[in-house]
């Protein structure tokens, strides 16, 4: 009678085993982890996102990825409450969605999230009190433009960042959180950054960093309290995308236009907590996650924003000089 491949096996010195068992689980975890990938990423379709309700809240909404998100949702069908701080810009957009998507509703309100709240936070409530509101996409951001050292960074311009990466966020998500819980339904949609996951730190931009961080363990922490009450938050991680915070970037493989993003972040909704929406960006993490250490990191994050900051300084010359870069 013959023996069979696991007789075999078990007759084996343990220390050749061993080793053969965990390459098996390894082999077996990394195939798993690849059907993941490909199934979230190319098969994966995107929720119905009205079973939340008909009407999302989208702050900053005039560029960049709150404009492409804006389109994308109302070509779904959601109607649209517009909040930024230009009267004249979240005109123009609501002229151009409406435009396109002719059969949506749209409301605006002005808040300027860098300055006083208050009265902005009533004119809010107001426009939200009558409506069923199903989403909110926390998308309104502020970075300064050219990397500095934290003590070169003047008092208001991080006051600003503080303001409208932190503090904004969390008051529009009081405002509109209560409507959530009273119906039992609702999701809310962070937009964090690429530099509170993707690297272990992003030097020359702490700040900026800083209140992303925040924002991801808001949006974590906030759906583990309310998931229970049917209430999905969910933190979005870019890495750079073509808008205007990244002026002089070109769109590539890697850097999608904020439409291209947009795409990715709506078919997102409503699935992983914490996620990387678009596909390149997660292979970016992949990448990343081959270094030995975060010290080669660190590293080269800081050259790279050195490097940035030299091209910005060479423009800012140029320009006063006259010269054409």
């Amino acid at each position: 009678m013959g023996i069979s491949a696991k007789e075999t096996l078990l007759s084996q010195p343990f220390w050749i085993v061993l080793p053969l068992l965990v390459g098996s689980v390894t082999v077996l975890r990394i195939l798993f982890s690849i059907f993941q990938w490909t199934y979230a990423y190319l098969i994966r379709p995107g929720k119905n996102l009205t079973k939340y309700g008909q009407w999302v809240v989208i702050t900053g909404p005039t560029d960049g990825i709150g404009k492409a998100m804006a389109f994308e949702l109302a070509r779904k069908g959601m109607n649209l409450v517009l909040v930024g701080r230009n009267p004249e810009k979240l005109f123009k957009v609501s002229c151009q969605i409406k435009a396109e998507i002719p059969s949506i509703e749209l409301r605006t309100v002005v808040i300027d999230f860098s300055g006083d709240l208050s009265e902005g936070v009533v004119r809010l409530r107001e426009a939200i009190k009558d409506i069923d509101v199903g989403m909110l996409i926390n998308n309104a951001g502020l970075s300064q433009i050219i990397p500095k050292f934290f003590h070169e960074i003047d008092e208001i311009t991080w006051a600003n960042m503080v303001n409208v990466n932190l503090l904004a966020p969390t008051i529009v998500t009081s405002v509109v959180l209560p409507c959530m819980v009273g119906k039992g339904r609702g999701a809310i949609i962070n937009v964090g950054s690429g530099s509170t996951v993707v690297i272990p730190s992003y030097p020359l931009f702490s700040v900026y960093a800083g209140t992303k961080g925040y924002v991801r363990y808001l949006s974590k922490s906030l759906h583990t309290e309310y998931k229970s009450n049917g209430i999905f938050f969910q933190c979005q991680v870019p890495c750079y995308v073509v808008t205007n915070i990244t002026p002089g970037m070109k769109s590539s493989f890697f850097v999608p236009t904020a439409s291209e993003y947009a795409r990715s972040a709506v078919r997102s909704i409503g699935y992983e907590s914490l996620c990387i929406p678009y596909w390149p960006h997660f292979l970016q993490y992949l990448l990343v996650r081959l270094c030995p250490a975060e010290f080669f990191l660190d590293k080269f994050v800081l050259r790279a924003a050195l490097h940035l900051r030299s091209k910005a300084d060479s423009r800012r010359n140029n320009k006063q000089t006259g010269v054409s870069s």
